[in-house]
C-alpha cells in the first residue's frame, strides 16, 4: 500500500467546475495575498494547527531546509492528533529529499505519495515522464486553502545556487469560501493518482480477494479518476464578493484552460496588465494578445528574471524582447533576487496567482494550477506589491545587441528546442 496511507474516502462528485471549459467563479470567497515563505509557512502551520479532520498537501519541492521542516512538525502534530494528513511531491522536484521525507513523516503516519518517481536515468524513457506535479496545494479540513508559486523551500534558498541574502520574489494566497472545493478534489486527486501510480497492484490482488470485488473495483476507479458530472450550471448567477476561481492544467479535459484565462483577460484589457513570470516564451495566440492590448494603449508591464537560474529559460525571453519592445510593451528584469512568481492583474478587477509560468512547459506539459480573482480590493493590494517590485527592476529599453542575423538565429534556436521538448513530452496543438 501507499507509504502510512489507510482507508481513503471517495471523491466529491461536484465536480461541475472540471468540466467547464472556462473558469467558474463562485462568490462569497475570503482571499489572502501572501508574499513569499516568509508568510506562507506560518498561515500554512497555523491552519494546520487547528485541522480537526484532514490536511490536504501537494507541491513540487519539498526540501528538507528548517523553514520546510516547520512545516513537517505542523503536519506530524496534526497526524498525532489522529488528523488524516496526505502528502504528494513530484518524484523530480523532490528528488533530493525524498529519503529524508520518509524519515520525517511516514513514521509519523502521514500518507506520502511520490508523484512520477525519477530515482534512475532509464525512469525518462517512460512516457508522461517530461509531465510534473508542478502544483502548490495545501487544503485543511476543507474550509482553509492555499495555492501559489511557493515550492516548500526557504526563500532564501535555491537547490542550485546555494543560500543568499535577500528572498526570493514569490507570492501565493490563503483562501476561504466555496473556491475551496475545487482546491481540495485537486489535491485529493493528485495524491491518489500518485499512490496508484505506485501500488495499483497490491489494490488490483485486494480486489481480486475481497469477496465482493464488482463493488470494490468501482470503488476504486471513483478513487483514481475524477468522477466528472454530465451537467453544467446555465448562465452564471449573481455572486457576492470576493468572487474567485480555480484553475487548472492537466491533460486530460483542462489542457489549456490557465492559458485560455489568461488570453481572454488579455483581450478584455483597457487600461493596465501588470504580468510577473519567472520563465516567458508565450506561445502565438498569448503574444498576439499582449501585442494586440498594448496596440489599444493599454499599459502593458513584463517583469522577468534579471538574477538568471536557468539560463536557456533567460535566453528563450530574451529572444522575444525585440518584438515586445518594438510594439510598445515594457519589460523589467528583477535583479534583487532570485524571481519565481506567477502572477498577473488586468486593469483593477482581474488578478491571478499559481503556479503557472508563461512558457511551454507551464502551459502545455506541467500540471498547474493558479486562482483567478474578480475583486478590485484584492486586485488594489497585488498591484501595490507589483509596483513596488517594479520600482526595483531594471527597466530594459534595449534588447540584447545582436546583429539582425544572430537575432533571427537564437530565436529560431529557442524555438525549435521548444517544439522538440513539446514533441518529446507528447503535448499536442499549436504553440
Amino acid at each position: 500500500m501507499t507509504m502510512g496511507a489507510g482507508t481513503e474516502p471517495p471523491l466529491p462528485e461536484a465536480l461541475d467546475w472540471y468540466v467547464h471549459s472556462r473558469a467558474v467563479f463562485s462568490g462569497g470567497n475570503e482571499v489572502v495575498l501572501l508574499r513569499g515563505g516568509d508568510a506562507l509557512f506560518p498561515a500554512m502551520c497555523e491552519a494546520i494547527a487547528g485541522a480537526m479532520r484532514e490536511v490536504w498537501l501537494a507541491t513540487y519541492i519539498f526540501d528538507d531546509d528548517p523553514a520546510a521542516r516547520c512545516v513537517v512538525d505542523a503536519l506530524a502534530a496534526a497526524a498525532r492528533r489522529g488528523v488524516r494528513v496526505r502528502v504528494v511531491v513530484d518524484g523530480f522536484g523532490s528528488m533530493h529529499a525524498l529519503d529524508a521525507l520518509q524519515q520525517m513523516l511516514v513514521p509519523e503516519g502521514i500518507g506520502l505519495a511520490i508523484f512520477r518517481p525519477a530515482r534512475r536515468w532509464w525512469s525518462w524513457l517512460q512516457p508522461g515522464q517530461f509531465r510534473r506535479l508542478h502544483q502548490k496545494l495545501c487544503v485543511v479540513d476543507g474550509e482553509v486553502g492555499f495555492v501559489g508559486g511557493i515550492n516548500l523551500l526557504d526563500d532564501r534558498h535555491d537547490l542550485h545556487h546555494g543560500w543568499s541574502e535577500v528572498p526570493r520574489l514569490d507570492y501565493a494566497v490563503r483562501l476561504r469560501g466555496p473556491v475551496v472545493t475545487p482546491i481540495e478534489q485537486t489535491a485529493r486527486a493528485m495524491w491518489t493518482r500518485a499512490a496508484f501510480g505506485r501500488d495499483w497492484r497490491e489494490e488490483i490482488f485486494d480486489i481480486a480477494r475481497s469477496g465482493r470485488p464488482v463493488l470494490r473495483a468501482r470503488r476504486l476507479l471513483r478513487r483514481m479518476r475524477l468522477a466528472l458530472k454530465p451537467g453544467v450550471p446555465s448562465g452564471e448567477p449573481a455572486l457576492a464578493p470576493v468572487r474567485a476561481a480555480f484553475v487548472v492544467r492537466d491533460n486530460v479535459r483542462q489542457r489549456r484552460s490557465i492559458e485560455r484565462s489568461y488570453i481572454d483577460a488579455l483581450r478584455r484589457s483597457r487600461e493596465r496588465i501588470d504580468l510577473v513570470s519567472a520563465y516567458f516564451y508565450p506561445g502565438r495566440e498569448f503574444r498576439r494578445a499582449l501585442l494586440a492590448a498594448a496596440a489599444r494603449g493599454v499599459r502593458v508591464r513584463l517583469l522577468l528574471q534579471g538574477k538568471v537560474d536557468y539560463r536557456f529559460a533567460a535566453l528563450a525571453a530574451q529572444a522575444l524582447y525585440d518584438e515586445l519592445l518594438a510594439r510598445g510593451i515594457d519589460v523589467y528584469e528583477y535583479t534583487p533576487a532570485f524571481l519565481h512568481a506567477k502572477v498577473a492583474l488586468v486593469d483593477r478587477h482581474w488578478a491571478t496567482v499559481g503556479s503557472s509560468n508563461i512558457d511551454p512547459l507551464s502551459l502545455l506539459v506541467n500540471l498547474e494550477a493558479n486562482v483567478i480573482v474578480s475583486d478590485r480590493g484584492f486586485v488594489d493590494t497585488l498591484a501595490r506589491e507589483l509596483d513596488r517590485d517594479f520600482a526595483a527592476a531594471v527597466r530594459i529599453t534595449a534588447p540584447p545587441a545582436l546583429a539582425g542575423w544572430r537575432r533571427w538565429l537564437r530565436r529560431g534556436f529557442v524555438a525549435w528546442v521548444a517544439r522538440t521538448y513539446l514533441q518529446l513530452a507528447g503535448a499536442t496543438g499549436r504553440y
